[in-house]
């Protein structure tokens, strides 16, 4: 135990300072982040009376979904920037766009102009997310690379827990007039963002060479690289136009059944044409010749693109704990958080302060609740209290048994609150007693889960494109965040809201995380490359 305590702080000793300048970074981006996108679904849906814009919850997981579908798919382009440019440039990029974006996005109150407004901030983080990862994968090694993306996704959480903390108590709303001061949280992630330009300008060491050596890529280059990794052009267009349908049908514009013929019927006629392109087999250099257009779909990485369309079931599931509609929904609507107050008043009390105890005895009495934010933000604090520990028995489990198993354990906190039933079916009273274990539950699955995942595809990303790959992670987080939020906002308002059954839309969303986990032990068992053993 002593050996293996020495080693852990060896490898901590030994990480570079760029590793912890990068995690400062994290730390202040998350604090803005999640301090506006954590409560982001009630000012979305609250009455215009009480400050909020007073859209549906259809059309709130409609927004979320675009735009964090649209943050995270962008990074496969911004990471390969990054490899060519330079980290540090992309740094100063992404804060001089996200500091003035924070702020413009409290003035904007039609469904429109937040939708551009929003778009502008992903443009920032787009940028800001494959270069910060890149810098992680970077400055560790094969000895410490599982140890220091542990400590990352313990700062992402640091972040995530001060950022609503902070916010929601500027913008806690009046308990007799009910209106939330949401002006202030958007300027608050805006300052969180400026602080960041002195850490890359005065401590960020540039750990790229490409930016300064002689054989530097011409952008063209870079885009070309940043699609092979997957596929060709002709790919990426038949994906995306099925994406497109499904949009659509999450918006209302078509019907499933329509928007699954019309999928199956882009994909066939993409198949069809294909068939026409290779008549004659013709041979790969002059294949190669064609226009772009004229090219069959190829798959270049099958293995990771499968990978890729697994984790995005991870997130699918995440992000209805975090960030969507129908966790801070489910509480504001379903759940007495009373409890928790009173017992937070209590302690309180118990250790001599008893005036903050009196504060919250008379917030309540005046009808005070917890604010929802601020229970989903625990998860946060049980990551930054327990990340480390965590990572090292991932470390001594292996990277696919410890996802698999995190995947499992944050299904069965995703599925607990449908023990508090709806209509005639549950065990207990929807407490916040309650949700809290499903957070905690959910937390530890996540440590287990998402931290391992990054961490895999640094270990297999060629050194010289790292930030590349972690931008082609970031496309099963878009795809997470698009099913999640826009299946999330639906799934709300057909169960919870007009059906009273919110139990029934926690069975569902946890089965989604036990498919993914088969699926990912599936991959595991027949996908993953083994080691061959040479004849001694």
């Amino acid at each position: 135990m002593a050996q293996a305590g020495a080693g852990f702080v060896q490898q901590v000793k030994s990480l570079p300072r760029t590793f912890y300048v990068a995690n400062t970074m994290e730390i202040f981006e998350r604090m803005a982040w999640y301090g506006m996108f954590t409560p982001l679904a009630l000012y979305l849906t609250d009455k215009r009376a009480r400050g909020g814009l007073e859209f549906t919850e259809e059309d709130a997981g409609t927004i979320i979904g675009i735009v964090t579908f649209a943050l995270y798919l962008m990074p496969v382009i911004t990471g390969a920037l990054g490899d060519r440019f330079g980290y540090k440039k992309m740094f100063l990029i992404a804060y001089a766009i996200l500091t003035p974006a924070y702020y413009m996005l409290g003035t904007f109150t039609s469904y429109g102009t937040f939708l551009m407004g929003f778009l502008f901030v992903a443009v920032g983080a787009a940028i800001f997310k494959p270069v910060v990862v890149g810098t992680i994968a970077r400055v560790t090694n094969e000895q410490t690379s599982q140890l220091g993306f542990g400590i990352f996704y313990m700062m992402v959480n640091v972040g995530g827990f001060l950022g609503p903390a902070i916010s929601g108590f500027l913008r806690s709303p009046d308990p007799e007039t009910g209106i939330s001061h949401w002006n202030r949280l958007f300027l608050c992630s805006s300052i969180f963002i400026a602080i960041n330009f002195i850490w890359v300008i005065c401590f960020y060491q540039e750990p790229t060479t490409e930016s300064t050596s002689a054989t530097r890529r011409t952008l063209g280059k870079v885009l070309r690289d940043a699609m092979e990794v997957l596929g060709n052009v002709r790919f990426f267009i038949c994906v995306l136009g099925m994406l497109i349908v499904f949009f659509a049908a999450g918006k209302s514009w078509l019907t499933w059944t329509h928007a699954g013929l019309a999928a199956a019927a882009w994909l066939a006629g993409n198949l069809i044409f294909d068939a026409v392109l290779r008549v004659g087999n013709p041979t790969p250099g002059s294949v190669d010749r064609r226009p772009w257009l004229l090219k069959p779909m190829q798959v270049s990485n099958w293995r990771f693109a499968v990978y890729l369309l697994i984790l995005s079931g991870f997130w699918t599931a995440f992000n209805q704990i975090l960030g969507g509609v129908p966790l801070v929904k489910y509480i504001q609507d379903f759940v007495q958080t009373r409890p928790l107050l009173d017992f937070l008043a209590a302690v309180l009390g118990a250790v001599g302060l008893s005036g903050w105890s009196q504060g919250i005895t008379d917030y309540v009495a005046r009808g005070g609740q917890f604010n929802p934010e601020w229970i989903s933000n625990l998860d946060a604090l049980f990551i930054v209290i327990f990340q480390i520990a965590i990572s090292l028995i991932v470390t001594r489990i292996g990277r696919f048994p410890g996802m698999i198993t995190g995947i499992i354990i944050a299904g069965i906190g995703i599925s607990l609150p449908a023990l508090s039933g709806g209509g005639t079916v549950g065990m207990l009273h929807a407490s916040g007693w309650l949700v809290v274990l499903a957070v905690f539950c959910f937390s530890i699955g996540e440590m287990m889960a998402s931290p391992t995942s990054q961490e895999y595809i640094g270990s297999i990303a060629p050194k010289d494109k790292v930030a590349l790959y972690m931008g082609y992670y970031f496309i099963a987080v878009a795809l997470g965040n698009l099913f999640g939020n826009v299946l999330g906002g639906i799934v709300y308002g057909k169960l919870a809201r007009d059906l009273g059954r919110p139990d029934l839309m926690w069975v569902v969303f946890g089965v989604m995380a036990f498919i993914t986990a088969l699926a990912l032990a599936l991959y595991n068992r027949y996908a993953v490359p083994r080691p061959t053993v040479e004849a001694g």
